[in-house]
């Protein structure tokens, strides 16, 4: 029993750290992580259980890197050497898009994998410097930000096959996302429109942003009911916001630095910048008010992404480049969790076997020690039969032999009653 309780005892701390961890998962206190290599992580996605981060600069097969819980992480080996600039998870596939080579190549700019581990990389992909990558509504959707004639956008059911679409303005579309049955871009540059949508990812409609809106947006998010985009230009209003992704409203920025990302997790809006001393961070409850935090260092911070109770943020620069908030994911808490749990259900098992063993070796014992006295029973009931013979017998003998006759009988011819 008092296993028992403590089995449950162990069991209700580890659901306490849980919920702290993931209540503790607000963007406001970052750690600083060790990265596996110096690159230039650019992007970071979360899907199947897994973080998986994406870089830019030139290397030899290691331009991928992956962690279970955004802090230790493990250097993969990408299909290509690309600049690989966006990465998403959708339909249980991670799929990475690269605006461009290091040898002129313009083929195998796409690269899908399954688990964030294995890599393959795709071919005739449209030829663009895609930079964002979505997943949404059954489709992948990827931006480009090369001016070009209506040619920047490309989607795929499967991250395999990919088609060219007609973009709604020939924009630098930098940020790309899915929410509430719409896609929207957002572009850093271009004429009035810097903002297109989509229902499907195929068909896209221009935006017209008022001039105060015209400015160099970079990346866009959706949660709780609203998509917010966030800009490197601007005086302090680089946040916009749109509960429909078609009437936008400037917001107030915590500071006047390059936000290059932004995304939604747990109650929160977070975003990141690439420049700025203590307050790379600011974070919102509802996009709309805004707060600056301060970065675990002053790096260039340009991926950010939620997922398993933490946020996590990649930088091209610095000694640590991986920064999170959350401490540790919730599915690495729950997965330890679920490792001690087993620890004490196997010791439970051990206990119960060996209790029973003790068990069968007491009833053995007892069993020996039955088996020992019966003999000895025997031998008292063939002396009690001898001395009932005598109580109730008269004894006869002749020499060496002995007789026993009813008591009161005469003896047998020869026999003489013993005296």
């Amino acid at each position: 029993m008092l296993k028992k309780i403590s089995y449950l005892l162990i069991s209700t701390l580890i659901f306490q750290v849980v919920v702290t961890d993931f209540a503790r998962a607000d963007g406001i206190t970052w750690t600083s992580r060790v990265q596996d290599g110096n690159n230039s992580w650019r992007s970071v996605a979360y899907g199947n259980n897994i973080f998986v981060a994406v870089s830019y600069t030139d290397g030899t097969g290691n331009q991928v890197m992956t962690s279970p819980d955004g802090i230790t992480w493990t250097r993969r080996t990408s299909a290509a050497n690309r600049q690989w600039r966006s990465v998403t998870f959708g339909n249980g596939l991670f799929v990475a898009v690269a605006n461009g080579t290091f040898n002129s190549e313009t083929d195998n700019r796409v690269m899908t994998s399954p688990d964030g581990i294995t890599w393959t990389a795709r071919t005739l992909i449209p030829d663009s410097t895609w930079i964002s990558v979505t997943y949404g509504n059954g489709v992948f959707v990827a931006t480009s930000y090369t001016s070009g004639t209506g040619n920047q956008v490309m989607t795929s059911p499967d991250g395999t096959t990919w088609t060219a679409r007609t973009s709604a303005a020939d924009g630098q579309w930098y940020g790309v996302t899915y929410g509430n049955g719409l896609f929207v871009a957002v572009s850093r540059a271009g004429a009035s429109d810097r903002v297109m949508t989509s229902p499907n990812g195929t068909t896209w409609t221009a935006i017209t942003t008022p001039e105060g809106l015209q400015l160099d947006w970079r990346s866009v998010t959706y949660g709780n009911g609203l998509f917010v985009a966030v800009g490197v230009s601007g005086t302090g209003t680089r946040v916009m916001t749109s509960p429909d992704g078609t009437t936008w409203t400037l917001r107030t920025s915590a500071a006047d630095i390059s936000w290059t990302s932004v995304t939604y997790g747990n109650g929160s809006f977070v975003a990141v910048a690439s420049n700025g001393t203590g307050n790379g961070v600011m974070t919102s409850p509802d996009g709309i008010t805004w707060t600056s935090r301060t970065s675990a260092a002053d790096n260039q911070w340009n991926g950010v992404t939620y997922g398993d109770g933490i946020f996590v943020s990649v930088s091209l620069t610095g000694t640590n480049r991986v920064m999170t908030s959350g401490e540790i994911g919730l599915g690495a808490r729950t997965a330890e969790a679920a490792r001690v749990a087993a620890v004490n259900a196997e010791a439970a098992r051990v206990a119960a076997a060996n209790a029973e063993a003790a068990r069968k070796a007491k009833e053995q014992q007892e069993l020996r020690e039955i088996l020992a006295i019966i003999p000895k029973i025997g031998e008292l009931t063939l002396g009690l039969g001898e001395t009932t013979k005598i109580l109730t017998s008269t004894k006869c003998v002749k020499g060496k032999s002995t007789k026993f006759v009813k008591k009161g009988a005469k003896c047998p011819r020869g026999f003489i009653r013993a005296r």
